[in-house]
This record gives structure tokens, C-alpha cells and sequence, in this order.
């Protein structure tokens, strides 16, 4: 079987990619700057190379069928770069991007450097699937987690989230992988758009905690999309697990 090489395979998304990937059979190669000897043994090569600045990217692609670039992080637009020039190089067949809804229409900077990333696969020559989804239910767990440190929880007024689940969005990531080359696909959002209030609430009740939740109503552009409701997706809201079912399974675990 042809191997898909993973961008970005020990991160929150990535390390549920590759392990999907596994349990289906596939060859394996995960691209990392720093491999640690303890995960040698693990059921899947590991390449060294650093992305932004192109060193050992070539060995990294080499023979890959696909690549799933999950990889972020800052110099988001040269470590695209690298990896197309490395790709092209290759033949690989295509690469899949994650990407975001509404980094066309929120004018925050990482936003804008994952639209310059789309912009860089349209015009590589390269086939390639950019599947853009909503906020994970990890990113907002962890924005609740850190905001109530405080007595106050201070959230965004007049705003809602779509959380979704990140093993569903690997699911997709990984069949896209599989299936021929398909450009912009379908945006993916989560089951529930929810007030950030609401959110919050859900969280504090999941964790036991009490704090005084406060809707505050931020300046900016970037807030006033948000606000627009420009990262939603409502009507694709496909996924099937919500936020209470996230909080749930963790507290269980």
C-alpha cells in the first residue's frame, strides 16, 4: 500500500490522523523537527525535517502518495512553501490542508496566513483537498478552562461557536486522503451553534465549577465578525458529536 506522510502527526489533530491511519492498513510517515528515540518503536516511520526552513522536507516527502498537512505554527506560508516545493519535486499525487471556516471573511492574521496557504495550493500544479471546519470542542474547552481561572468569566457578547468533534474531522481529513484529488470541498461544522455563554455554562456545569459569567462586548474588526457569525457554518453542520458529548466522554475518561 502507498504511504501518506503526516504533517503535524503529534498534534492534537494529527495524532488522531495517523492512528486512524494505522488501523487502516496504510504505510505511515510522520514528519517532526525534533524525534524522540522513545517513540521509535511505534507502528509508523518518523522523518526529521523542519518545515520552515526546508531541511530534510525532500526525505521527508519522498514516495509519499499524499500528504495530510496538519502542521502550524508561526512561518504558517514558508513551511507551505517548503512542503509544495518538496511535493512537487516528489510527484506526489496530492496534499490535504486543513484550513478554517471563514478565513476569508474574519480578518485575524493566522486566519489570513491559512487563506495565503489555500492560495499557494491552488496555484502549486499540485493535486490537492483543503477542507475547511469549525472551531474543535478541544479549543474551546481549553478557552473555557483558561478564562475561568478568574471569579469572572468574561466571554465574547452577542457571539456563537460551532464546535466539532476532532476525531470526525480526522475521519474526513483521512478519506480525503484516500480519494482522488477534489480542490475546495464541502466546509464541515459541528452539530450546534451555541452562544458563547452557553458554552461557558456547559462547561462549568461539566466540571463543577461556579463562576459569575460576563458577555462582554469587544472593539475590532476581528470581533465584530466573529459577532457576524463569518467562522459558522450552519448549513453545513454535519458533525455528529456536540460540546455536552466532548465534556461527557472526558469526564468519564
Amino acid at each position: 500500500m502507498a504511504q501518506i506522510l503526516v504533517t503535524g502527526g503529534t498534534g492534537t489533530l494529527g495524532r488522531v490522523i495517523v492512528g486512524r491511519l494505522v488501523e487502516a492498513g496504510w504505510e505511515v510517515r510522520v514528519l517532526s523537527r525534533r524525534p524522540r528515540p522513545g517513540l521509535l518503536e511505534l507502528p509508523y516511520q518518523l522523518a526529521r525535517g523542519d518545515l520552515r526552513t526546508g531541511v530534510g522536507v525532500d526525505e521527508a516527502v519522498a514516495d509519499a502518495a499524499s500528504i495530510i498537512h496538519c502542521a502550524t505554527g508561526r512561518d504558517d506560508v514558508a513551511a507551505a512553501r517548503n512542503l509544495i516545493g518538496a511535493a512537487r519535486r516528489a510527484d506526489t499525487t496530492q496534499v490535504v490542508y486543513i484550513s478554517i471556516v471563514g478565513v476569508d471573511r474574519v480578518p485575524l492574521g493566522y486566519y489570513r496566513s491559512k487563506l495565503q496557504v489555500e492560495g499557494l495550493l491552488e496555484d502549486s500544479a499540485l493535486g490537492y483537498s483543503v477542507l475547511r471546519t469549525t472551531q474543535f470542542h478541544d479549543l474551546i474547552a481549553a478557552a473555557c478552562r483558561t478564562l475561568a481561572r478568574s471569579p469572572i468569566m468574561v466571554v465574547p457578547a452577542d457571539t456563537s461557536f460551532q464546535p466539532i468533534s476532532v476525531a470526525e474531522v480526522a475521519e474526513r481529513l483521512v478519506e480525503l486522503a484516500e480519494e482522488a484529488p477534489a480542490g475546495r470541498v464541502p466546509d464541515m461544522g459541528g452539530p450546534e451553534v451555541l452562544p458563547a455563554t452557553q458554552l461557558a455554562q456547559t462547561y462549568l456545569h461539566a466540571t463543577a465549577r461556579h463562576r459569575f459569567v460576563r458577555p462582554v462586548r469587544f472593539p475590532g474588526k476581528t470581533a465584530a465578525g466573529y459577532r457576524r457569525g463569518a467562522h459558522l457554518t450552519p448549513e453545513r453542520a454535519v458533525g455528529r458529536a456536540s460540546f455536552q458529548d466532548y465534556l461527557t466522554e472526558r469526564q468519564l475518561a
